[in-house]
């Protein structure tokens, strides 16, 4: 019988991660410029970031659902080409509602794939005899560090944002031309009608919201925390998202061995705790380089988290593979549906950095319940 874990099958996965990582990291550092573009508040602007939680919460469950029945493929490569048409498109709107159009097909688009490919991934990874999803997640944060640096670069080079976003489409049209012909009909189970999580499913489910939260948060706010602070310029407030996908790619390319050498319980245990302490030097700091060293420290603490869960969601028994992978996506995303919105609110009232610091307050659940989870699973 063929296998599913194969060179190129393998060749194929970290080409669609790497695709949805760098063109969502393609709007990081163009998020400041969005703003002032569009004319909104901190509030308004978390609103705006709503549509793009509403659009991938919209999309996720009807992927799960799906791709049980036609096979992960058509999807990805369906998100992947949305995020090429629609991105620069987050530069060329000057009205808020165009933006809030937009993102929430942007959002989409982004959702679509990451449902996708990480069914993929679960088929993957089933046939191998070792661990695989961290890999697999290092590569969404290889294209999260080149798509932020690469747009980082591009507009201090005197590039306008439409030409950054262009460049960053090209990029990843041909990261999914590669891919395609090496893509899986993978199928995650077969055809059910739509599930809420239950079980062990919605205790990863909500670890993966809180996670996806303060990934979140960095997308969209880190660049406004550290120009807001005056540690950065506009051009350059990107640079701490690009150190914090850094950071998140060396964690995950040495992931599966960690996970395979001390477990997926040691591993929420300790990475929970460096991001709580990432997001604290990243607040009290009043000097450019240790705030950065914050972003660093949430990078690596967060990076096997999320494999982790989605490892658990993949070999659990409760649900099928399919319909959990997409359950623990998408009420993880309700994390960044939730999320931006509660940050503009309370930055509006109180202030960006209490906001920052309720996050390291979530953060530290995952820590408080590694041994239930993992014990469960």
């Amino acid at each position: 019988m063929t296998t599913n874990n194969r060179p190129e099958t393998r060749l194929a996965t970290r080409l669609a991660f790497v695709a949805a990582g760098f063109a969502m990291a393609c709007w990081a550092p163009l998020v400041p410029f969005a703003k002032e573009n569009v004319g909104v508040d901190d509030a308004g602007l978390g609103l705006l970031l709503l549509c793009l939680g509403v659009g991938s919460i919209m999309a996720m469950p009807v992927t799960g659902w799906l791709a049980a029945q036609i096979g992960s493929k058509p999807l990805i490569m369906g998100g992947g080409i949305g995020l090429v048409l629609l991105l620069p498109l987050l530069t060329l709107t000057s009205s808020a509602l165009g933006l809030a159009v937009v993102l929430m097909l942007f959002g989409a688009s982004l959702g679509t794939l990451d449902v996708a490919m990480n069914i993929h991934a679960v088929e993957v990874e089933r046939d191998s005899a070792r661990p695989l999803m961290s890999g697999f997640h290092a590569m969404f944060s290889i294209g999260g560090f080149a798509g932020a640096a690469g747009v980082t670069v591009l507009l201090s080079l005197g590039l306008s944002p439409v030409q950054a976003t262009i460049c960053g489409s090209l990029l990843t049209w041909g990261a999914l031309l590669l891919a395609w012909p090496r893509l899986l009909a993978a199928k995650g189970g077969q055809p059910m009608p739509f599930a809420l999580p239950k079980g062990i499913v919605l205790l990863l489910s909500v670890l993966a919201g809180i996670t996806f939260l303060v990934e979140g948060a960095i997308l969209d706010w880190g660049a406004l925390l550290v120009v807001g602070k005056g540690l950065l310029d506009h051009a350059h407030g990107g640079v701490g998202y690009m150190l914090f996908a850094a950071a998140m790619t060396l964690g995950r390319l040495t992931g599966d061995r960690v996970v395979g050498r001390f477990g997926g319980r040691q591993v929420l245990i300790v990475g929970g705790a460096v991001g709580v302490l990432g997001i604290v030097i990243l607040l009290v700091s009043p000097h450019p380089v240790t705030a950065l060293l914050g972003f660093v420290l949430i990078g690596l603490g967060a990076s096997n988290i999320v494999p982790v869960l989605f490892s658990l969601a993949g070999r659990q028994r409760a649900m099928s593979p399919a319909m959990a992978v997409a359950a623990v996506t998408t009420v993880g995303y309700a994390g960044i549906l939730i999320g931006p919105a509660a940050l503009g609110l309370i930055s509006h009232h109180l202030s960006l950095p209490i906001a920052f610091g309720l996050l390291a307050v979530l953060l530290a659940v995952i820590p408080a319940s590694a041994h239930l989870t993992t014990r469960q699973a």
